[in-house]
């Protein structure tokens, strides 16, 4: 009995040892499995002056209509269009689709960006190709501009999520610059020297970094705003089959696509926070990108020359401005369109296409959720679309709109652009 003991002895030993030689953990016969201990879940940690999100697995959780802020109680309910090429901005009243206003700002208007105290709406006057770039005030009780200031390169302008910083986007510099969100003095810049093209961008839910496009280099780069510099770039994955500008409008993807390098647009964070959905022209739709990890994890296709994102007011879905063109600089009637994408499923669930062709650019959703407003870029006009069920009016305003902001929107804060608020 004691030999027979024995030998068992020697045999799980022996055992172990050839599996602890195939690196094949053991464990002692009998005793019960170890229980691997769960992931702990990254504790959220907003960077230091930033207003913690109300709830951090929805980013989205405060621009629903019923999160109006007192600050913009008495703004007027306006569309303020910059026009690229007449440099003048168009002022329509949401009710009555009129222009009610219009005046000039500096050379070359992109975006209409309010500030993050949501107290100020500045007109982007990047003046490209020349030192003549300046920002323009609007004051959104009146409706009225207010004196330039002279800023380099503004193509366009974000906000850090503690307040303390404007994010001036100088495209031709491959440069962002920090400046004193009131005065727009300069506290420091962080070179992007392989980010061709900067130009928009979205921020991670705890607001330690931001995720930028780079529109000519086909990349993206991740911003560490904590250590001020740039923490990675990742090149966007081409899709084998985009849409022919040729075709009808939403498809099929039929044709091959040659190009060896995206034309990444504008950007909007998931609302669990975890993914970025990056616009791109020349692949037609929408890259998503892990945020921690900066890897592409997959792609959705939309339609022609995908380029403004926004999301809707429930932040359920996404809206998609499918530009109608792969070029910069297109022709009128194109075959422009909006892809809504549902978050929860990646997958888009409607295509609104607009009448007659026309060439939908960047904007935003009315504050009530009920339109969304898009500048049509080659078409001179701006496009209200009814999120019901897509019915588009147009009004016609100045040369080559661009970046334009529905005011007043809900949020406790704004990031930049056309109005990304908190």
């Amino acid at each position: 009995m004691k030999i027979l003991q024995r030998r068992t002895i020697v045999t799980v030993s022996a055992l172990a040892a050839a599996l602890a030689g195939l690196g094949v953990a053991s464990q002692v016969i009998g005793a019960a499995a170890p229980v691997p201990a769960p992931a702990a879940a990254a504790a959220y940690s907003p960077l230091p002056g930033m207003p913690a999100l109300t709830d951090p697995k929805n980013v989205y959780g405060s621009i629903g209509p019923s999160n109006m802020s007192a600050v913009v109680k008495d703004h007027l309910p306006r569309v303020y269009v910059p026009n690229l090429r007449s440099n003048d901005v168009y002022v329509i009243d949401q009710e009555s689709l009129k222009v009610v206003d219009k005046f000039k700002v500096g050379s070359g208007p992109q975006h209409v960006v309010p500030a993050w105290d949501l107290r100020t709406l500045w007109v982007a006057n990047n003046a490209e190709r020349t030192d003549k770039g300046s920002l323009t005030p609007i004051d959104p009780l009146t409706g009225k501009p207010g004196k330039e200031v002279p800023v380099d390169d503004p193509y366009n302008m974000y906000y850090t999520p503690d307040g303390k910083s404007a994010i001036v986007v100088a495209e031709a510099r491959h440069r962002l610059d920090f400046r004193d969100p009131k005065t727009m003095a300069v506290q420091y810049s962080i070179d992007t020297p392989q980010c061709g093209g900067i130009n928009h961008a979205d921020f991670s839910n705890d607001g330690r970094y931001a995720v930028f496009t780079c529109e000519f280099d086909g990349t993206i780069a991740k911003i560490d705003l904590v250590g001020r510099k740039v923490e990675g770039y990742l090149k966007l994955q081409m899709p084998t089959k985009r849409f022919a500008e040729s075709g009808p409008v939403g498809g099929p993807a039929n044709e091959i696509c040659s190009v060896k390098k995206g034309m990444p647009q504008d950007i909007r964070i998931s609302p669990d926070g975890k993914k970025f959905f990056i616009a791109d022209m020349d692949a037609d739709g929408v890259h998503i990108v892990d945020g921690a990890t900066l890897k592409e994890i997959g792609f959705i296709q939309t339609g022609v020359g995908a380029h403004g994102l926004y999301p809707s007011r429930d932040g359920k879905k996404l809206y998609v401005a499918n530009r109608g063109t792969h070029r910069i600089h297109g022709k009128r009637k194109g075959k422009g369109s909006v892809s809504v994408i549902d978050f929860a499923t990646e997958k888009v669930v409607t295509q609104w296409v607009i009448p007659g062709g026309g060439s939908p650019d960047m904007g935003n959703v009315s504050a009530d959720g009920k339109y969304l407003w898009l500048s049509g870029r080659f078409d001179d006009v701006v496009y209200r679309i009814d999120t019901a069920g897509g019915a588009v009016s147009t009004v016609k305003v100045g040369q080559e709109p661009h970046g334009l902001t529905v005011w007043p929107q809900p949020g406790r804060y704004s990031l930049g652009h056309t109005g990304n608020l908190r």
